[in-house]
């Protein structure tokens, strides 16, 4: 059974994202309070992010309003699911099946930007990275 955290988290998701049926709340208690993970179908992640995660923080700050009222410490991890996109795949979309074309964006297909800002993200995460090398 959902607790009345869970409850909630769930109902503004369901009411923001295009694939209601796909949002789980996961909740885990340990010693900095109650983590729920929110896991969306990856079409929807975008809007629960939200422009510069103003979305997210909105979640957070309710979050913490509920918190005050029950006593407790909330943390909202939205799960990044993008290696699970083939799964949500239907199936007139083309997708790529082998190991080597798996990083590739596939052709012609209406989720080529999102490939295409992931492929961006991945090349400023290594970028990122060199410059942590660097000794300054």
């Amino acid at each position: 059974m959902a607790t009345i955290d869970q409850q909630f988290v769930e109902f503004i998701v369901k009411s923001l994202v295009g694939h209601p049926d796909d949002v789980v709340v996961e909740r885990i208690i340990d010693e900095k309070g109650v983590l729920l993970s929110l896991t969306v179908n990856p079409e929807d992640l975008g809007r629960v992010i939200g422009k510069r995660g103003v979305t997210a923080q909105s979640l957070r700050t309710l979050l913490r309003a509920l918190g005050t009222k029950n006593d407790a410490r909330y943390n909202l991890k939205i799960v990044n699911n993008d290696d699970q996109r083939e799964n949500y795949a239907t199936s007139d979309t083309p997708t790529a099946t082998s190991d080597d074309a798996k990083d590739e964006p596939v052709k012609n297909s209406p989720d080529e930007a999102v490939e295409n800002a992931s492929d961006y993200a991945k090349t400023a995460r290594e970028e990122l990275a060199e410059l942590d090398d660097l000794d300054i």
